[in-house]
């Protein structure tokens, strides 16, 4: 099972909520830049985005080069995001050990301590022995030396760790338990310090199952579960409960655990080898009490998940169990097959496993009546049988290390017994000193509450504060958002009044009496539209004063374009059109959508004066469950560079990229509106199609 704990061994890695990728314009130094990208890839870690850490982590290099600390914890990400995306772990490794040679030379023992403790992962997993020995002969130098609690436990555990893959199991018990005493020591207790707990209290439950000491491990998964909250570590504690129940031939309980781990693990593929797992242990169960069909169902689920798991350690126990079905079965040939399969990895994992499955082969062979290679195969099991033996015999020793090492305890409380009789008759001869003392202690206790008060009193103080500048906050950017909304909306059927007045009072000459009429009457239109228009959007705002927030309904999307069609009669020489074959609604806010709507179309005319066969088209039809509506132009085309305020939260806002494209992004992000932008500058047309969810 050691490939499944060591998933969740101690990690440093803050429980904080994922954030979102900061806007590094905000901040003013580059060290600042720096902390809030490192808080931002501590996010993506914690929350599991490692295909997206890996990337966020490369950006961190390259901002912190000149800064060797920060860079350090950049590679540490980096292989972190390795590691756990499809096991990359030669990636890993390599990124792991550039971050533990900064932290070496820039003497940053807490990063240090966390890139040995994953390079201790990789190495065993890249099967690179020699690097894991010399990586634990350098830890056991250090770790006196480390002074921090936190670190100590972790190079602790991983000295522990080294061990268990040894299968000495008393000086891996002895470390863990050491381990264990330094984090209940750690005053920075949070979350993250109580898991780290439970899980090396798992891996010392793991070992007495190991050890066939099945009470002392439900003893410790006892120890465990108070302390495990993450569902990884929880499927650890039912994987462990169910060894030790099936061993103990409780099924009941075993049951009970079977089913609550595939509730916690079945959809969650790297949880998928402790279901392998637990498939097998149920297996062995039903095989000691020579129910095969049992046993080969079970059996065979622990081969499927140990597949999908692609970890070879996991498969490999899955096929020792499969062999052992077939073997019981009389299906020797085909045990034959399976129990070669598992004994590939066998001696490279777990010496008790090599063990085991060269004794079937050389029973396997034996049924067949191939004494010579069942003479070879149990000539291998005998001399494993016997390696492991010895170790075997330092196993008491470790029981009687285990359990908080009680014995010494109850020593240590008898002194302190003695030593308090003595005290209590020293207390009876200074009886005000003692009354002095404690007048004193009243008085700082006093003295604290007052200070704690006052504290409260700030703190309350501080959050209303908070809570008015959030306020104020949105109340400006609500501001501005509805005057960039009334700038855009009113201003070219402004313009196309003003135009007139002009052409009227400085070349009347130019107008004949139907021209004129024309164009009175074209102005006239676009005026009471205005109006309209004005009295639609002070309406609007009213409404949106307390809360400027939309109200999502389903509309007609005939409607929506009637009434936006109106508000263009006085556009001249271009061509607008609005199209609906499908005759769709919409789920959304009708201002909203309006108003993004015409400004865009507002933005198209500008593009599109004094320009021969001038087009923009306006369309809506449904696609892949979302309503879709377009609005096109034959205006040249543009760079999408100019469209960028459309997309990124981070271009700001000037005369170069103008206030409307903001508005339009706000807009559209409030009522769900997801925008894209097409521009061909080769035939001269420009899209911008805007899609929600239909509802």
């Amino acid at each position: 099972m050691r490939k499944i704990y060591l998933l969740f061994s101690l990690l440093s890695l803050l429980l904080l909520p994922a954030q979102k990728q900061p806007d590094l314009y905000l901040y003013k130094t580059s060290e600042e830049k720096i902390k809030a990208w490192e808080a931002y890839c501590e996010s993506l870690a914690e929350s599991e985005n490692y295909t997206l850490l890996i990337r966020e982590a490369e950006t961190g290099i390259h901002l912190s080069k000149e800064y060797p600390r920060y860079l350090s914890q950049f590679y540490f990400y980096k292989g972190y995001g390795y590691e756990y995306t499809n096991n990359q772990y030669r990636s890993a490794a390599a990124n792991f050990e550039k971050s533990l040679k900064l932290a070496q030379q820039t003497h940053y023992l807490k990063q240090e301590a966390l890139s040995l403790m994953r390079l201790n992962y990789m190495y065993y997993s890249l099967k690179e022995f020699k690097k894991g020995e010399d990586l634990i002969n350098y830890v056991k130098k250090i770790v006196d030396t480390v002074r921090t609690r936190h670190s100590k436990a972790i190079l602790l555990g991983s000295i522990g760790e080294y061990y268990l893959d040894r299968s000495e199991f008393e000086n891996f018990i002895n470390y863990k338990l050491k381990a264990i005493d330094y984090l209940l020591l750690d005053k920075n207790k949070n979350e993250l310090n109580d898991n780290n707990i439970g899980v090396s209290y798992l891996q010392i439950a793991d070992a007495y199952n190991d050890m066939k000491q099945y009470e002392k491990a439900i003893e410790y998964c006892n120890y465990a579960t108070s302390y495990l909250k993450k569902s990884d570590g929880i499927a650890f504690l039912y994987n462990t409960f169910i060894e030790a129940y099936t061993r103990l031939g409780k099924i009941d309980l075993a049951k009970k655990y079977y089913t609550e781990l595939y509730e916690t693990a079945r959809y969650n593929p790297m949880l998928f080898l402790n279901i392998s797992y637990a498939n097998r242990n149920m297996s062995e169960f039903y095989l000691d009490k020579n129910r095969l069909n049992l046993a080969d169902d079970y059996a065979d689920k622990a081969l499927l998940f140990a597949t999908k798991s692609n970890d070879e350690e996991i498969l490999m126990e899955a096929n020792t169990i499969k062999g052992k079905v077939l073997f019981q079965q009389g299906k020797y040939r085909q045990a034959i097959t399976t129990l070669t399969k598992a004994l590939n990895f066998a001696y490279v994992y777990d010496k008790r496993f090599y063990s085991e499955i060269n004794k079937k082969l050389s029973e396997s062979y034996a049924a067949q009546n191939q004494w010579k290679k069942a003479y070879e195969y149990y000539k291998a099991y005998s001399q494993t049988n016997d390696s492991l033996a010895l170790e075997s015999g330092k196993q008491s020793l470790a029981n009687a290390e285990a359990q908080f090492q009680n014995k010494g305890k109850m020593q240590e409380i008898k002194s302190l017994v003695t030593e308090n009789t003595i005290h209590e008759l020293n207390i009876k001869n200074s009886e005000k000193q003692r009354i002095y003392l404690l007048s004193g202690l009243v008085a700082i206790g006093i003295i604290g509450g007052l200070l704690y008060y006052q504290s409260n009193n700030r703190k309350k103080i501080n959050r209303k504060l908070m809570k008015l500048n959030a306020e104020l906050d949105k109340a400006n950017k609500t501001k501005m958002q509805f005057f960039g909304i009334l700038n855009h909306d009113l201003r070219s059927p402004v313009i196309s009044l003003i135009n007139f007045l002009h052409l009227q009072k400085e070349a009347p000459e130019m107008m004949n009496n139907e021209t004129k009429d024309r164009l009175e009457l074209q102005t006239t239109k676009a005026t009471e539209q205005l109006l309209n228009q004005m009295e639609d959007l002070l309406l609007w705002s009213k409404g949106q004063m307390d809360n400027f927030v939309p109200a999502l309904k389903h509309y007609k999307v005939e409607d929506i374009f009637s009434e936006v069609k109106n508000e263009f009669v006085w556009v001249q020489n271009i061509d607008i059109s609005f199209r609906n074959p499908q005759e769709m609604t919409i789920y959304t806010d009708k201002e909203y959508l309006k108003t993004i709507i015409r400004n865009l179309i507002n933005n198209s005319i500008k593009v599109l004066q004094n320009k021969s066969g001038a087009l923009i088209i306006c369309r809506a039809w449904e696609e892949n469950a979302e309503s879709v509506i377009e609005i096109s132009d034959n205006g040249g085309g543009a760079n999408l560079d100019k469209f960028r305020a459309l997309y990124d939260d981070r271009e700001s806002v000037g005369l170069r990229t103008g206030l409307g494209l903001h508005v339009i992004r706000d807009l559209c992000k409030s009522i769900h509106c997801n925008i894209d932008v097409k521009s061909d500058l080769l035939i001269g047309e420009t899209y911008i199609i805007l899609r929600s969810k239909k509802v």
